[in-house]
């Protein structure tokens, strides 16, 4: 099927990805497994059956082994339901908001924006209904000038107009604006600050996970800051400042590092990985988990200058219940551990 024939069809590209020039020879369902979140291999092979998967614009079967550089497309005959966004009353805690600008805390669980698997109940789909006619980014999701990931939360900034978007836009560009984080981390962190520098880019292995490459083989150049804040027995919380805005940079840095964010499951961090071997332990930090059922992870400072008055505006956000109950618990383990 060439791409004038799909054209002529009006099938709409879902899904579009490279293979990575380290891409060992493997199976496409198998590829797009690791790729699309929610999908099952028997739904990736239907839609090879349909002539609906493509690479370098030929239909391929599922059993298609790709190979590096490799273009994947998967096309369906109805548009992506991202490109179909409704307007949702959806409350927002909405710190601060002019003609230009809207300062949003996000909650643990709400998804930025729609794709695969969440097609409603975003950000997104809130701001449209608070807001009419935001302007699209490049991406041409409307409003969004960066984005934080569903289980974590924290402050966002969301652009009302063209020129807001693109003022806004290029301070995250040029790494003016300020970003800091609150992390519980895994294991006693040794030094009191320091830097984790690596490019950060897709998994070899786990499509769904960011890797570091320090020899800066693949991926993007990543720059995270770190301070630690206070130290309970087997984990650490620490105040990460964001120098560049990688996808998941904090998780994979940390990983990286030996400290995987605490109850990360992606990264590995839901199970206990330091500690004892003690039941009471383990049921100790199981409980921990359930208070905290997600990554420990907030956005909590959030700095910009604003587009039309040019004031440097900074916004903090307060560390949530979750979060906070998770860290009591730490506390008291601790000053016990000590008795």
């Amino acid at each position: 099927m060439s791409i004038e024939e799909i054209e002529k069809e009006e099938f709409y590209e879902h899904f579009n990805y490279v293979a990575h020039e380290g891409q060992e020879p493997l199976r496409v369902d198998k590829f797009l497994m690791n790729f699309i979140e929610n999908a099952t291999r028997n739904k990736i092979q239907q839609a090879a059956k349909a002539g609906n998967i493509l690479v370098n614009d030929i239909a391929v079967k599922s059993s298609y082994k790709v190979k590096p550089h490799d273009v994947v497309r998967v096309v369906l005959s109805h548009p992506p339901h991202e490109n179909l966004l409704v307007a949702e009353d959806i409350p927002l805690d909405i710190l601060f908001e002019d003609d230009q600008v809207i300062v949003v805390n996000k909650p643990a669980g709400m998804v930025v924006h729609p794709g695969h698997g969440n097609y409603s109940g975003t950000l997104v789909n809130a701001l449209i209904h608070h807001v009419e006619n935001l302007p699209n980014n490049s991406n041409e999701r409307p409003g969004l000038v960066h984005r934080i990931d569903k289980d974590t939360s924290g402050l966002l900034v969301v652009a009302k107009t063209e020129f807001a978007m693109a003022h806004l836009s290029k301070q995250f560009y040029d790494r003016t604006t300020e970003r800091l984080y609150y992390a519980l981390v895994w294991g006693n962190i040794e030094e009191d600050e320091g830097t984790i520098e690596g490019n950060i880019g897709r998994s070899l292995k786990n499509r769904l996970q960011m890797s570091v490459f320090p020899e800066g083989d693949f991926g993007k150049h990543a720059v995270t800051h770190y301070k630690v804040l206070e130290r309970f027995s087997y984990v650490t919380l620490v105040q990460c400042k964001l120098e560049t805005g990688r996808t998941h940079q904090i998780r994979a840095h940390f990983k990286h590092i030996g400290h995987t964010l605490f109850n990360d499951e992606r990264y590995g961090g839901n199970e206990v990985l330091k500690g004892t071997t003690f039941t009471k332990y383990k049921q100790f930090v199981d409980n921990c988990f359930k208070a905290l059922p997600r990554q420990a992870l907030h956005a909590k400072t959030l700095g910009f200058e604003h587009p039309t008055t040019k004031e440097f505006m900074r916004f903090n956000s307060e560390i949530p219940q979750d979060m906070v109950d998770c860290l009591e618990k730490w506390k008291t383990y601790t000053v016990n551990q000590k008795d």
